[in-house]
Parts: structure tokens; sequence; C-alpha cells
């Protein structure tokens, strides 16, 4: 569910007020992971790499209040679930938009991610959950990236993370990742608490 709330009965009062009218609120911070035990996790799982990323994003984001506001248009949001958003490749040779449910339970959040992406690859038609907290995602398989910035239009306010192709080294792997937040949203420190968290999910599989 989504519903307005009042910023300055939040614990975002004054950052919104700093933040909500700056031209340039957004923040991106870049890490590299180990995700070693992922790898293995996908191979051992039959699950996508792709898609244990993301279900780590939706853990770790689901554990900070933060992640739950959207400010928007001089207004604050308040969700009480969140979706994560997949660039989808469609049969056209383009690209359309999924929202993917989060959920605690891997395997069904596996399911609900090849289900609505092969829905939406086949019909061309980008899909919303409306009344979702959505985090974004971006993946360029085809390159090991250093860092990836999103673009700052005004229009998307919501948290954003992006990633290329891993790297294999002789005792672990590794992956690149930027993540882009809203500083109406959240602190560097809450950023820097999620990152943290996304390493210990990966770790964890």
């Amino acid at each position: 569910m989504k519903r307005e709330i009042n910023p300055q009965e939040s614990n975002r009062a004054e950052a919104f007020s700093k933040w909500m009218s700056s031209p340039m609120p957004m923040v991106t911070l870049g890490k590299t992971f180990d995700v070693t035990r992922l790898v293995k996790a996908s191979k051992k799982r039959g699950i996508k790499f792709n898609v244990l990323i993301c279900w780590c994003i939706g853990k770790a984001a689901s554990s900070i209040e933060e992640f739950y506001l959207l400010p928007e248009n001089g207004h604050l949001y308040q969700f009480d679930r969140l979706a994560i958003n997949i660039v989808v490749q469609n049969v056209k040779g383009g690209i359309s938009l999924c929202d993917v449910p989060f959920s605690d339970d891997i395997g069904q959040f596996n399911a609900d991610y090849l289900e609505l992406t092969s829905q939406v690859a086949k019909t061309c038609e980008s899909s919303a959950l409306e009344d979702y907290m959505i985090v974004g995602t971006s993946v360029l398989p085809q390159v090991e990236l250093d860092y990836l910035v999103n673009q700052y239009s005004g229009r998307y306010n919501n948290p954003f993370l992006a990633w290329g192709k891993y790297r294999k080294g002789l005792f672990k792997t590794t992956l690149s990742l930027s993540f882009q937040f809203h500083h109406a949203q959240m602190d560097g420190g809450h950023a820097a608490r999620f990152l943290q968290l996304l390493q210990d999910e990966m770790n964890l599989l």
C-alpha cells in the first residue's frame, strides 16, 4: 500500500527540507562485492545469477525502513512492501520494464521473476506494481564495469542499482556495483549499512 506521510513528522524531516528541492539530490556509491558464494549457489540451485543478486538486494533493503520511503514531486510517500524492477530484453530487440514483488521465499521470488519477465519479453509491454516501493536495477552482462551512474531527470527518485559482468579471479569472484539513492530518502550511513547487508546476504547464499 502507498500512502502519503508528513515529512516533518518523520525521521527524514531535516533531510527532506534540505534535499527535496535540490536540483541534484541523488547520491551514488560504488562497491566491489565478493560474489564467490553467489556464483556457486547459482550453479548448485539452478537459479540465474542475476535472480540471486536481485533477491539479495530485496532481502537487504527489506530490513532498512528508509527503503520504504519515496520522495516525489514535493511529497513523501511510504510503502509497506518492496518490488525489484528488472530491465528485460524483449522479442523485438528493445527493452521493457518489469516489477517483480520481493518475497523472503527465494523459490517464490525466482518463480515470479521467471514468469513475469518472460511475459514482458513476449508482449513487449512493461509491467508495473503501483502499490510497491520499487528498487530499480540494470545489468550489462556483456562487459566488466567499474562504475555506472544512472541518469537523473527528477522523474525517477527510486533507489537504483547497476552492475555488469563479474570478474573471475584465482581465489574469488568479484562484482562492481553502483547504488544510487535520493538524499531525502536516506543518508550515506543508511546506504553504507545496506551495502554491508547486501554483502552479508551474498555470503549467506
